[in-house]
């Protein structure tokens, strides 16, 4: 019953026309912001600590501008419950797709980096612009409450794409594999590990910042190719994100030296669009300051 209540609230929001929506979104962000203050002192620490060569007014800027970006972003994701096919392909635009879809047709499968960085749930999109029989999915982790899971799924499914569980991800991916059914799979790849996890560190955005490598690991294991997704915000309610290969041979690279470029590639976009990034997340609770 509460699933198909918030089912039905989605909805309904969902086809609130996009200048109204973006009103509304004005007012979220002047609660979120001005009012409850949602997680500032982490966004300020998070700034702070990654762009020491700003002053802070230019850090009060970007704080402005990013969550002035993540009232949009929630509300936007809110439209994935009706948008049609036709407009989500107008407003979330994947360029150098024919790379992904050449690659396909010779039978090879293909690593997505991705971060959380832009709309990523409209990311979900993705399988609109692959050929025929080419499997789109993306992996995630499990909510705790089974309803907003539920819900998730659902809007994220709309328009083809696959949810596979994190802690299914190998047998998955085997699966696609013995079968021959080729796939692009969407990893992101930019989340914190938990502290037993932290095994290997790289410098990002002034921090010795702990990394997962889960996914370069799996790249190589099953000779997947390797792309990252470089996402631009056009202007509101448009995005275009490019798939730009991150090396042609990931197998004939020293452990961890694909994950640095994934890091790479992701700190020159957040350096482009700082606001884009998901400054609420704690991602250097386990990390130390670097200079470099």
């Amino acid at each position: 019953m509460i699933y198909h209540l918030l089912r039905l609230l989605l909805k309904l929001v969902s086809y609130i026309p996009w200048c109204i929506l973006y009103a509304l979104s004005d007012v979220l962000f002047f609660l979120l912001y001005h009012v409850a203050g949602y997680r500032r002192k982490i966004v300020r620490r998070n700034l702070t600590e990654s762009f020491p060569e700003k002053d802070l007014s230019e850090i009060r800027r970007i704080e402005k501008q990013f969550y002035h970006f993540f009232s949009d972003m929630m509300l936007e994701s809110c439209k994935l419950a009706s948008i049609s096919p036709e407009e989500i392909r107008r407003r979330m635009q994947f360029k150098n797709i024919e790379a992904v879809n050449a690659l396909a047709r010779q039978g090879k499968n293909v690593a997505l980096y991705l971060g959380h960085y832009g709309n990523w749930e409209w990311v979900s999109s993705m399988p609109l612009w692959f050929d025929e029989g080419v499997t789109g999915a993306q992996i995630y982790h499990k909510l705790r409450n089974k309803n907003m899971e539920r819900l998730m799924l659902h809007i994220r499914g709309r328009m083809g794409a696959v949810s596979v569980d994190m802690h299914k991800t190998a047998r998955y991916i085997t699966e696609l594999v013995n079968a021959r059914q080729v796939c692009v799979i969407g990893f992101i790849a930019d989340q914190s590990p938990r502290k037993r996890e932290s095994l290997h560190f790289l410098p990002f955005l002034h921090h010795k910042t702990p990394v997962l490598v889960g996914t370069e690991k799996i790249i190589k294991h099953y000779g997947f190719e390797a792309f990252y997704l470089d996402v631009r915000r056009v202007k509101r309610g448009y995005y275009e994100a490019e798939f730009t290969p991150l090396h042609a041979e990931p197998r004939s690279l020293p452990d961890f030296e694909l994950t640095a470029l994934y890091f790479s590639r992701l700190e020159q976009a957040i350096r482009r669009q700082p606001e884009l990034y998901l400054w609420t997340h704690n991602r250097f609770k386990h990390a130390e300051r670097s200079d470099t």
